[in-house]
């Protein structure tokens, strides 16, 4: 018996096998559920398919999430195969490079709003069409991180996209609440995936969080894949409208200072 039985599962992007959506795919289908990806462009394609028959998913469609149509696509064919959704995972995010970087101020302004629409509008898009879709409740979850709450260098027109996605999540609880679906966010700690590439310095966020986080280690796919299961699950049945960490418990820190500047410190 696994945690996910007789669950559908939806999971909006996967980009390849080293993809925290991909990580969360696995656990999906190592607790019974059945999972429906989208990938972003056909261009990914050749890496996803080779994915979803690892665990024998048939339901790979690719979808523009700026694109009504594309959405539209996507969750009539769940509609029409499957008749119900119990669970939306919405692993989407992109902003131009030169818009990673510099300095704030000269974020640019059509940047900024394509990371906003991209990154944290689509979850609203993606929700409005599950809705239907989750007559008997269901489970709605979104990948964020720390820079939403305090400002880590260089991550700029992402940081406010993110900031976005946390608030989106919340309201999104509120209005979905009464017909029993829960909306939370996932703030995973830096993971070496495609996207997080673009972000300038992202070598020194995974070595100075290795070092001064409490636990003193990173995260994996797979243990941001244990959270999204608890929160596709019924053990988190009553839990909506929160952001939960898993980053080895770097966001409790006032200050991050590694071993070897307190020792200098003492000395």
């Amino acid at each position: 018996m696994g945690l996910m039985d007789g669950k559908v599962a939806l999971i909006f992007g996967i980009a390849n096998k080293n993809s925290i959506a991909w990580g969360i795919a696995q656990r999906f289908h190592e607790e019974g559920a059945t999972v429906l990806i989208s990938y972003a462009g056909e261009i990914l394609e050749k890496r996803v398919v080779p994915l979803a028959a690892e665990i024998g998913s048939d339901f790979v469609m690719q979808a523009d999430v700026t694109k009504d149509e594309d959405l539209d696509a996507v969750f009539d064919a769940v509609k029409e195969k499957y008749g119900h959704l119990d669970v939306l995972v919405h692993c989407v995010a992109f902003a131009k490079r030169e818009d990673l970087g510099g300095r704030f101020i000269d974020i640019s302004r059509d940047g900024l709003a394509m990371a906003v629409d991209i990154s944290a509008y689509s979850l609203i898009a993606m929700a409005k069409r599950a809705e239907p879709l989750m007559g008997d409740g269901g489970s709605i979850m979104s990948l964020t991180y720390y820079a939403a709450e305090k400002v880590m260098p260089k991550y700029h027109a992402m940081a406010v996209a993110k900031a976005a996605l946390e608030t989106i999540s919340r309201y999104l609880a509120a209005d979905l609440g009464p017909k029993g679906i829960r909306v939370n966010a996932i703030s995973a700690g830096p993971i070496k995936t495609l996207a997080a590439a673009g972000v300038p310095g992202f070598r020194l966020m995974l070595k100075f969080s290795e070092k001064t986080s409490p636990l003193r280690a990173l995260v994996s796919q797979e243990e941001v894949g244990d959270t999204a299961v608890f929160l596709a699950s019924d053990l988190s049945r009553k839990v909506t409208g929160e952001t939960i960490h898993i980053d080895a418990g770097y966001h409790i820190l006032g200050m991050t200072v590694t071993d070897e500047e307190i020792g200098l410190a003492n000395d």
